[in-house]
């Protein structure tokens, strides 16, 4: 069952926010701002996020990492919780497609409540049951929709809380990877990361294409959830507990750099890019673990691939606040 936006005002915000891009220019663009604190401190979130000057309206969506069972390094529920409320926002996830505590939704929920994310705030499994939603991506370079959880239409704006390190199969995790592998349904997993081939979670293993496919689909993915909200997405990456592995690894490599800061921005690809800098700039020794992680799967593609197709610029200026 395919379900189609219902809203005529997140329409208009949609064309309106793409028009923008289209009648500037990528190229003429002006750069996007990266805020910067490098203190990190559940205060220090919330002045990231009124940095932006962004008011996310509406019912707000708080995308997070629920954290694989037996994962040390994944964003605690308790130190996220003030940003969460300060935006009146849902804290929302979807089911994994690979094996583990997540990849369905009575396991995931068992693992919701031991992990305390209903603790404090609303949460909310976004496919918990089905069908799926299914957004379009007409200009998509890989996929030509994404499967995601059908709670999504209750939501008017998203908060993308992402804790940056790195992915066994995307070279990094941020911004980027919350909005595409992140937002999709335990099927639209299994869509991008097949690059479009399956959407069966227990033959996807069977099914994976070369890597700049699976990359590239994780664009398209991301660039169809912008689209559905308009533009009306603010996004923080918190660089702490930076391991090579993710957060829904059980058994992660412990951190292999020492805490960096946080970041905000509204633009995704700006955001990530400017993680994967301060990283390459670093003087920390553990970095070339990590960036080896990076480059052993080019993980710099997942940007490339974003910026090409425009809802973003790699282009950005960092400024520091304190």
């Amino acid at each position: 069952m395919r379900f189609y936006f219902s809203s005529n005002s997140r329409i208009l915000k949609t064309a309106l926010f793409f028009a923008k891009i289209s009648l500037k220019g990528i190229d003429e663009m002006e750069k996007a701002k990266v805020y910067f604190i490098k203190e990190i401190t559940p205060e220090n979130i919330i002045k990231a996020y009124e940095a932006l000057g962004k008011k996310l309206s509406g019912k707000v969506a708080v995308k997070m990492h629920s954290g694989e069972d037996g994962n040390k390094n994944y964003l605690r529920a308790d130190f996220v919780k003030d940003v969460i409320n300060h935006v009146n926002g849902t804290v929302v996830e979807c089911n994994t497609a690979y094996e583990g505590a997540r990849n369905y939704t009575h396991k995931h929920l068992e693992l919701i409540k031991k992990h305390e994310w209903d603790k404090y705030f609303p949460f909310d499994l976004l496919d918990a049951e089905g069908p799926d939603m299914v957004l379009d991506i007409p200009n998509g370079r890989i996929l030509k929709k994404n499967l995601v959880g059908k709670n999504i239409e209750n939501y008017d704006s998203m908060l993308v809380l992402s804790h940056f390190k790195g992915h066994m199969m995307g070279g990094y995790g941020g911004a980027l990877k919350q909005l595409s592998i992140g937002c999709a349904s335990s099927a639209g997993k299994a869509l991008i990361h097949s690059a479009g081939a399956v959407e069966d979670q227990q033959i996807l293993w069977d099914n994976l294409p070369e890597q700049d496919k699976f990359l590239e689909s994780m664009a398209d993915a991301a660039l169809s959830i912008v689209n559905y909200f308009g533009g009306n997405i603010a996004y923080i990456n918190v660089m702490k507990n930076i391991s090579i592995d993710c957060d829904c690894d059980r058994n992660a490599s412990a951190p292999c750099m020492a805490d960096i800061g946080i970041l905000a921005s509204l633009d995704p690809i700006a955001i990530d890019q400017a993680c994967l800098d301060i990283v390459y700039n670093s003087n920390d020794p553990g970095k070339e673990k990590l960036i080896e992680r990076i480059e052993s799967r080019h993980g710099v593609h997942t940007i490339e691939a974003s910026a090409q197709l425009g809802f973003g610029s790699r282009e950005y200026e960092l400024i520091t606040i304190e």
